[in-house]
C-alpha cells in the first residue's frame, strides 16, 4: 500500500515556498510512487506557478498530487503516514488534535529553509518533543552529505546536458518566449528583489563591447529597470528596449516547468530566494544569488556561508572577484567594475559552475533522503 503523505505551506511572501513544496510533492508521487497532498493557504500564488490550476477549488488534482486550499477554518481531515510543515507553518490545531489519535501516530516533519551554515549538520534530523506527546524532527535542506540534501529530479542533470548541446533545441525555446538575440549576445536572466544599484550593472553592460541581451521575467526589479530606462509607464510582459549594446527583454512570469531550460539557455543567472537558487546551480552556468533581506542583516551570515563552500576551487584572483560582486549586489554596492572583474575570469569561472554541479548532484537529493528517513523511522 502506498504511503500517505501531506505537506502543509503557507504563503508567507513571493512564490519560493510554493515552489518548493509544489516541485517536492511532484517528485514525491513521480519517483517514489506515494500519496501526497499539497495544502496551501494562496493558491493565487500556486497558479502563478502552475497557470492550469483553479484558485477557487478545495481540492484538484495536478501532476498526481491532490492540490488543497488550506482553509482559515480547519475542517476535519484524515491524517496521513507523514506530515510536513514546509518552513516553520503552524499546522491547525485540530489537525494537530487527530495526529495525537491517530494510531500509528504519523511522523512529523518541519522542513526548514536551505542554508549553508556549520550549525546545520547538527540540527538535521533532531527530534523535537511536543508539549502533547508527540514528537517532531528538524530536516534541514544542505549541501554537505550530513545534510538532507537539495531538490533534484533524478534525469534533470542528463536532461540539462542534452538541452545544452542541442542548439536547436535553445533557440526553439527562446523563439518560443519571443527571444530572438544577437548571434554573439551574452545571455542573462535576472530574477531578482529590488536593487537601488541595479544601474551601475546595466551600465556597465550598455557599454560593453560585446553585446548583452537580458531576459527579465516579471517581478519585483522591473521598478529599477524602468527608472535606469527613463520611462513613464511601467514596464510590462513583450517590451523591449535597446541602449548601446544592451537589449532589455521583459519576459510573462514563467512557470516552472519553463524555468528550468530558461537558466540552462542563459550564460549568466540572476536568481533569488530559496527556488530558483537552487535551480541555477543544476543549469551549471554562472551566476549571482540575491538572497532574501532579513532584519539587522541577518541574511549576510547566510550568503558568506554558501560562498565559503561555492567558491572553493576557484583561484584566488577569481574567487575574490565573483565574491565581490555577489556582495555589492547583496549590500547595494557599485556593481560596474565588480562586473568587470568578474569577466575577466570568465573562462575558470564558466567551468567552476558546472564542476559545482556535478559536485552536488553526487549527494542524495532531498525527496529521497525524506523517503530514506521516513523508511528509518518505521
Amino acid at each position: 500500500m502506498k504511503a500517505s503523505w501531506d505537506i502543509f505551506c503557507s504563503v508567507v511572501d513571493n512564490y519560493g515556498d510554493v515552489g518548493v513544496t509544489w516541485r517536492l510533492a511532484r517528485q514525491l508521487v513521480a519517483e517514489h510512487g506515494l500519496n501526497v497532498r499539497l495544502w496551501i493557504d494562496d493558491l493565487s500564488a500556486f497558479v502563478r506557478l502552475y497557470p492550469d490550476a483553479d484558485p477557487r477549488a478545495a481540492q484538484q488534482v495536478h501532476a498526481g498530487v491532490t492540490v488543497c486550499h488550506w482553509p482559515a477554518q480547519w475542517v476535519s481531515s484524515d491524517v496521513p503516514d507523514v506530515v510536513i510543515e514546509a518552513f516553520a507553518c503552524r499546522l491547525p490545531p485540530l489537525y494537530v488534535e487527530s495526529m495525537l489519535q491517530r494510531s500509528p501516530r504519523p511522523l512529523w516533519l518541519n522542513l526548514d529553509y536551505l542554508s549553508a551554515e556549520d550549525w546545520v549538520s547538527g540540527c538535521h534530523g533532531l527530534p523535537s518533543p511536543q508539549s502533547n506527546g508527540l514528537k517532531k524532527f528538524f530536516f534541514f535542506p544542505g549541501f554537505p552529505e550530513t545534510t538532507g540534501g537539495l531538490l533534484r529530479e533524478k534525469d534533470l542533470i542528463g536532461r540539462r546536458q542534452v538541452f545544452q548541446q542541442d542548439s536547436a533545441a535553445r533557440h526553439d525555446f527562446l523563439q518560443g518566449l519571443g527571444v530572438e538575440p544577437l548571434a554573439d549576445a551574452r545571455l542573462i536572466s535576472v530574477f531578482a528583489y529590488e536593487n537601488p544599484k541595479l544601474g551601475s550593472w546595466l551600465e556597465s553592460l550598455a557599454r560593453d563591447s560585446r553585446p548583452t541581451h537580458l531576459l527579465v521575467p516579471e517581478g519585483r526589479i522591473l521598478d529599477d529597470l524602468q527608472r535606469w530606462l527613463g520611462l513613464e509607464d511601467a514596464l510590462k510582459a513583450g517590451a523591449i528596449h535597446v541602449r548601446n549594446a544592451l537589449t532589455v527583454q521583459v519576459l510573462p512570469f514563467i512557470r516552472q516547468e519553463h524555468y528550468d531550460p530558461l537558466l540552462w539557455s542563459c550564460d549568466f543567472n540572476v536568481v533569488r530566494g530559496e527556488d530558483s537558487f537552487v535551480r541555477a546551480q543544476w543549469a551549471g552556468r554562472p551566476m549571482l544569488w540575491h538572497i532574501y533581506q532579513q532584519e539587522d542583516d541577518a541574511h549576510l551570515p547566510k550568503l558568506d556561508a554558501f560562498l565559503q563552500l561555492y567558491l572553493d576551487g576557484l583561484s584566488p584572483t577569481a574567487g575574490q572577484a565573483l565574491n565581490r560582486f555577489w556582495q555589492s549586489w547583496n549590500t547595494g554596492g557599485d556593481l560596474g567594475n565588480d562586473w568587470q572583474a568578474v569577466l575577466n575570469h570568465w573562462p575558470e569561472i564558466e567551468k567552476h559552475a558546472e564542476r559545482w554541479c556535478l559536485q552536488q548532484a553526487l549527494q542524495t537529493d532531498l525527496a529521497t533522503a525524506l523517503v530514506q528517513f521516513y523508511g528509518n523511522s518505521l
